[in-house]
């Protein structure tokens, strides 16, 4: 598995492109923005985007669904909790005093069961409610893909339309935490961190 990082959008999201060397098919995590530096790399590195998959459905997540998934050819798939919140993200637009967002066009709202694959590498997706109703993470190897459900340190907000504090701790301490501490966590803003790590230090815990 090979990864790149692209921070887009309005609010630095991080957007994670994975690719398998062998058979160059990628993923792309999260699509904050239209970002045409990594078209260029997925061209340059012959690469087939099978899926854009959404950690969750706020605005500052997907607001290149729609131009990279025609650029790129690729499904998008967002879990069946935040079809409601997709379907009406310019009520959270609005919030942030953000413009008209065109919805993202998703292929098939998946969840937990749902059996996921790019090349000779799975995907285990991990309902993680708690950020929004549909927040996921997804698991790729040694990996895990976190969204806005566990940050260095920290954990999502829990005060915006989804957002429950006590379904995110059970994501955290009943859920995630209990993956192995060696697993390296990206989340959807900021710097990587380990399970391991944020046993010990996120607020969580406080």
């Amino acid at each position: 598995m090979k990864m790149k990082t692209y921070i887009a959008g309005p609010i630095d999201a991080n957007n994670y492109l994975i690719w398998d060397e062998s058979s160059k098919e990628a993923i792309l995590i999260d699509c904050s923005d239209y970002n045409q530096e990594l078209l260029n790399d997925v061209k340059q590195l012959g690469l087939n985007v099978k899926y854009i998959l959404l950690t969750h459905g706020h605005f500052d997540h997907v607001l290149g669904v729609n131009k990279m998934k025609e650029a790129l050819s690729a499904k998008v798939f967002a879990n069946v909790g935040d079809k409601i919140m997709i379907e009406n993200i310019n009520e959270f637009a609005r919030f942030f005093a953000f413009p008209h967002v065109e919805p993202p066009k998703i292929d098939e709202y998946i969840d937990e069961n749902s059996k996921l694959s790019f090349g000779n590498i799975d995907i285990k997706v991990i309902a993680t409610p708690g950020h929004t109703e549909g927040g996921v993470c997804y698991l790729i190897e040694n990996n895990l893909f976190s969204g806005d459900t566990l940050f260095k340190d920290a954990y999502g907000r829990t005060d915006l339309f989804g957002g429950n504090f006590e379904k995110i701790r059970h994501s955290l301490l009943d859920v995630i935490f209990k993956l192995d501490d060696k697993i390296k966590v990206y989340p959807g803003h900021g710097e990587s961190t380990t399970i391991g790590y944020e046993k010990i230090h996120n607020e969580i815990n406080r």
